[in-house]
């Protein structure tokens, strides 16, 4: 054979194939979409399947498979899949209501623990029931309808000046700060908008909502990750819904509602004023709830904090300690973790691992005795407990003078059965958790979840060597703790203090990029990792050194006071 001869290769076959995790193969016609492939599952619909992982990365259902794949389908019970639903939900929602209200602004807000957001109307009276139940009924049309969300990919200089046409500035002011030159655009009908991350392929996937009057605004009511295609009963939370309210007004005050604002205040060199005024209010707060314990002191001797994690409560407790000090209070700290059972009595989960966080782990009849002769005066031996061994053994030995309040911190605080025997009137009880309001703009709202997980990606770094993968990977857990131990029970609070700030991100972000970064390709923490990232792009990095030293976030990015405070 000749030297010069070149041997053609074949055209690539017109078929690919895709490798399901339990190794089925699914074989199809080369550019053929994602759902068309998966629609074929018997369980395509159980839950339903909205998304897909390919080759490690998250894809919509409209993603064309162009090569052989190994694919993980996304269901609603996932949490890529919940935020893939809620998000589409959204945009359902504001098509239909710019459909019908055309003059005035919806604002979508916060979560509620029931499964939905708030919502509400600027500059004006919450809709009517009559308007809700129109809105509600034209989301319904939409859904039978099954109309296509078509993905635009348009030059930013078009979708800004997009947004400018439909006088939406908030969305302007943030893609001013925009580093990619292009943007992703998804469009029902004539509406056009940004939503920060994938969407169904249409209307029709959109069947499980119902839109439920609150306060002065409205739920769009969603179906929890637990329970796919179900609505579950929407609890009142007034005093969550006042903490929320309370926290809007600050940021309303510091002329700061949407991240593009934070950012002009960023780059202006106006930020130092914001992060003052933010530490004010949180120091007046502060203050506030350390005059409100001094004004139950007489029956109350007992302060319970409580709240989710990595929501700042070690320097809140801290901070708050030195108010009731300057107030004549000296506080006196309980660790409830001296109070876990031996480990061979600890309950079991349904996996047969040793159960931590649930209630029976504590030695209750002995923390109640405690807690009453502590009051009394007398003289108690507290129980220390041994991590290494796992037994419960003598601890120290106490006794309170008068002025002394017993503050005990821990995930059961607010839980009546922690200490049955004590009646409301003998406790003052704290919520804590970061709730933060500062959103993209008007329809992409920042999850107060996310906000708590990159706070802890970063103080597990510094503190415990873990890198951002170990975290994640921990995440979900975490959570599942948290809706059965903590978020039932938010509602028993005497007060709530919120920890966020609204310089929270944009102080994280420099710290926590590079720790997402190194997460490896082809995990499951890979995926959260990319969408953090693509998350904290919107903001501009804070220089840390403008931060004071007792701060809440100085707990999660190093350089508290109030490390070494012990009260």
């Amino acid at each position: 054979m000749s030297n010069n001869h070149i041997t053609l290769l074949d055209s690539p076959r017109p078929t690919v194939e895709l490798y399901l995790p339990d190794g089925r193969v699914l074989s199809g016609v080369r550019g053929t979409t994602l759902e068309k492939f998966l629609r074929v599952l018997p369980e395509w619909d159980n839950p339903p399947i909205v998304g897909g992982v390919v080759n490690s990365e998250l894809r919509e259902l409209t993603y064309p498979i162009d090569i052989d794949a190994r694919v993980k389908p996304v269901t609603m019970s996932d949490s890529d899949g919940a935020r893939i639903y809620r998000r589409s939900l959204v945009f359902l929602l504001e098509a239909a209501f710019e459909e019908l209200f055309p003059d005035l602004n919806l604002v979508v807000e916060y979560s509620i623990t029931s499964g939905g957001y708030f919502c509400h109307v600027a500059n004006r009276l919450s809709l009517s029931k009559s308007e809700l139940s129109a809105l509600n009924a034209r989301m319904r049309e939409l859904v039978d309808a099954n109309l296509p969300f078509n993905r635009l990919q348009l030059p930013l200089r078009d979708a800004i000046r997009h947004f400018e046409d439909q006088n939406q500035f908030d969305k302007v002011r943030l893609l001013r700060y925009r580093q990619k030159d292009h943007l992703v655009l998804y469009e029902l009908g004539k509406h056009r908008d940004y939503h920060h991350g994938y969407m169904v392929p249409s209307t029709g996937y959109l069947k499980w909502f119902d839109l439920v009057a609150l306060g002065d605004g409205f739920v769009i009511h969603f179906p929890h990750r637990s329970t796919p295609k179900a609505l579950t009963r929407i609890s009142e939370y007034p005093k969550l819904l006042a903490t929320f309210q309370e926290y809007g007004k600050w940021l309303k005050r510091l002329g700061i509602e949407y991240v593009g604002e934070m950012n002009a205040a960023i780059e202006s060199g106006r930020v130092r004023e914001i992060v003052l005024v933010s530490e004010a209010l949180h120091e007046q707060r502060v203050a506030m709830i350390a005059g409100q314990i001094l004004e139950r002191s007489s029956k109350a001797r007992i302060v319970l904090i409580s709240g989710p994690s990595s929501s700042g409560k070690t320097t809140f407790s801290k901070r708050l300690a030195v108010q009731l000090l300057a107030q004549g209070i000296v506080p006196f700290p309980l660790e409830l973790d001296n109070y876990f059972v031996d480990r061979e009595k600890t309950p079991k989960d349904n996996s047969g691992q040793y159960d931590f966080e649930s209630l029976g782990a504590l030695n209750l009849s002995q923390l109640g005795v405690d807690l009453k002769r502590l009051i009394k005066g007398e003289e108690v031996q507290l129980p220390h407990y041994n991590f290494k061994k796992g037994l419960s053994e003598p601890g120290e030995v106490v006794q309170l003078r008068k002025e002394q309040m017993i503050i005990l911190e821990g995930i059961h605080g607010l839980n009546p059965q922690l200490i049955p025997d004590f009646p409301a009137e003998s406790t003052f009880r704290i919520y804590v958790s970061c709730l933060t309001q500062l959103n993209l703009d008007r329809y992409n709202r920042i999850s107060t979840t996310d906000s708590r997980l990159i706070r802890r990606i970063v103080r597990d770094a510094r503190e415990r060597g873990y890198t951002a993968q170990n975290t994640i990977a921990r995440w979900e857990s975490v959570q599942r703790g948290e809706k059965l131990h903590i978020f039932p029970y938010q509602e028993n609070a005497d007060v709530m203090f919120n920890s966020a700030l609204v310089y929270d991100l944009a102080s994280l972000k420099p710290l926590v990029e590079p720790l997402l970064r190194q997460v490896p390709y082809g995990t499951d923490e890979y995926i959260e990792a990319k969408r953090l990232l693509a998350f904290l792009e919107w903001f501009l990095p804070l220089d840390s050194s403008l931060i004071p030293d007792n701060s809440i976030i100085r707990e999660f990015i190093g350089g508290s006071i109030l490390k070494e405070f012990r009260f």
